[in-house]
């Protein structure tokens, strides 16, 4: 089965459940990642290259999806609009989406790299709380979606979102100083994503795709 990982460290809680639940090399030789930007991850993921993955929930439309995403329920501190003239971000799907949706005009950043820019003092508009701030609602970046061994996903799915997610101090630092941040700023930052997709979270997702579609934006 080939695994989709977004390279974002959003993600990092998961992909450590994932080594630790599988830790056999079959297993581990079965379960091929490919790892890639968000936006890169949707192409492939639709055109059959991936077997499961997080898709961008703007192009989880007409997927089959478990109950796991990527969520933030107010400021997420690595979605930020920018002064100046409107540009997206090659890397992003929802959140340019989001930035449209939400009749905000700038230069969208995103991921690790927005996350530097916060951290080193720089301003922007944080998308996921203006959603907050304008709906009441969380904002769903993403969705683990599938292909085929929908059971298996689903399993995982609800056996992750049932645990409390302890990163070892030695993989915080690691995977820290591989951003250029420190482990304490990472570990502040997890705290703003939830994975687990309840009543709100759907109704949030059922009204960004609502409102993405009126503005014809479909993925």
């Amino acid at each position: 089965m080939i695994f989709g990982s977004i390279g974002y460290l959003n993600l990092l809680p998961f992909q450590i459940y994932m080594k630790r639940r599988f830790p056999s090399a079959q297993f581990q030789q079965m379960l091929r990642w490919r790892r890639a930007v968000p936006s890169e991850i949707n192409r492939q993921f639709h055109r059959g290259k991936i077997d499961a993955a997080f898709i961008s929930s703007i192009a989880s439309r007409h997927c089959r999806c478990s109950d796991l995403g990527i969520v933030a329920d107010g400021a997420v501190t690595s979605v930020f609009l920018l002064p100046g003239a409107p540009a997206d971000d090659r890397e992003s799907a929802s959140s340019n989406a989001l930035a449209r949706v939400l009749g905000l005009r700038g230069e969208v950043l995103i991921g690790d790299k927005a996350l530097r820019y916060y951290l080193s003092g720089g301003e922007g508009i944080d998308l996921a709380l203006a959603w907050k701030e304008q709906t009441g609602l969380p904002f769903v970046f993403a969705r683990l979606c599938y292909k085929k061994r929908g059971k298996k996903i689903r399993k995982i799915a609800r056996e992750f979102g049932a645990r409390e997610h302890k990163i070892p101090q030695y993989l915080l630092k690691k995977a820290a100083g591989e951003k250029g941040i420190s482990p304490q700023e990472l570990r502040r930052y997890l705290k703003h994503i939830d994975y687990g997709m309840g009543w709100r979270e759907k109704k949030a997702l059922k009204l960004f795709l609502k409102r993405a579609g009126k503005l014809g934006i479909r993925n």
